[in-house]
């Protein structure tokens, strides 16, 4: 069974066809971070004008090598994310189903970046996946602890109350002059330095909740007062934020008794993140390849397999939900 999946979340327009919702049979993203770099971040109507430009260029190269008697389904990201942008995939994603005759799948975009770890690896074997599993959904819009007992069955645990994770990175590079997207460039930087500066971790004791904002603003006095290398500033400021989302999942792992932790989203790509996860999770740690982590559109079919399998079809009056929600 192969499902076409269409992300138009944030900045990357990416359509992808998934067989049996693991093997990845196509998988094409095309990214706007030049186009929004020059601002410093995404800027929504620039966004969706651009996936006007892109969206049937990405499917059809997706589709180049598959036919379309061969698709069984039509999944689509409707939220959470940019209304615009989420729009223009939802709209293209209904004209196909009904041009074709094909189920349409509506899919939650955090879902689907969980689902990233049932894709097949980059070495081809097959991952498994026990359940219930621990999940972080660490992205730049989300930080998320989510308890999953099986498939569509998710208790959100804790959640960012301030900046998430790839927002903290993005603010943090902003202040050191680093340029955007923060997050590869904060990694990049911290590689060369030391992480010595006494910056605070926000613990928030009996809650699985996450708050980064005041260590950038702990950053911002630090870096105003002078006198620190930057990449020591990088190196510090990604530490603070990897021992709290390790220490916190791994705490939340333990108490629920949890069979593996699942990493996904952007900042899962960090390779300090996941080198600490590994290290200290006391049951195995799946985490998908960096392509996978960051936007796609095989997540999306990926988890839009599972929905078909189990009869959870949208109707063509499915709209966007800007600030859906997980669990």
């Amino acid at each position: 069974m192969k499902i076409l999946g269409i992300e138009t979340s944030c900045d990357e327009t990416a359509a992808a066809v998934v067989e049996g919702g693991s093997k990845v049979v196509s998988n094409v993203v095309a990214s706007q971070i030049d186009i929004h770099a020059r601002y410093g971040g995404v800027v929504p109507e620039v966004a969706s004008r651009q996936h006007l430009l892109t969206i049937i260029p990405v499917i059809n190269k997706a589709m180049a090598e598959v036919s379309w008697q061969d698709i069984n389904g039509i999944a689509v990201t409707f939220g959470p994310g940019l209304a615009g942008s989420l729009l223009v995939g939802v709209n293209v994603a209904k004209a196909i189903a009904l041009a074709k005759k094909l189920p349409l799948i509506g899919v939650n975009h955090l879902e689907a970046h969980i689902y990233a770890n049932w894709l097949d690896s980059f070495k081809g074997e097959p991952r498994k996946v026990e359940f219930p599993c621990l999940c972080l959904v660490v992205s730049g819009g989300h930080s998320d602890l989510v308890l999953m007992r099986g498939h569509r069955q998710f208790e959100k645990l804790g959640r960012t109350r301030d900046d998430a994770a790839g927002e903290a990175f993005d603010k943090a590079a902003r202040i050191l002059g680093l340029g955007y997207p923060g997050g590869p460039a904060i990694e990049e930087a911290a590689r060369s330095g030391i992480p010595c500066l006494p910056l605070p971790r926000a613990w928030l004791k009996e809650s699985h909740d996450f708050s980064f904002s005041g260590l950038k603003t702990a950053l911002w006095h630090l870096v105003h007062k002078g006198g620190i290398s930057v990449a020591d500033a990088a190196a510090s400021f990604q530490l603070a934020i990897v021992d709290v989302l390790v220490s916190k999942t791994i705490e939340a792992a333990k108490q629920l008794e949890v069979e593996q932790v699942l990493l996904s989203g952007g900042v899962a790509a960090n390779k300090t993140l996941t080198q600490h996860f590994i290290a200290n999770a006391p049951v195995s740690v799946l985490i998908p390849p960096p392509h996978l982590c960051t936007d796609n559109a095989a997540m999306v079919a990926a988890c839009g397999y599972y929905h078909f399998q189990a009869g959870r079809i949208s109707g063509y009056d499915l709209d966007v939900v800007p600030s859906l929600s997980l669990g």
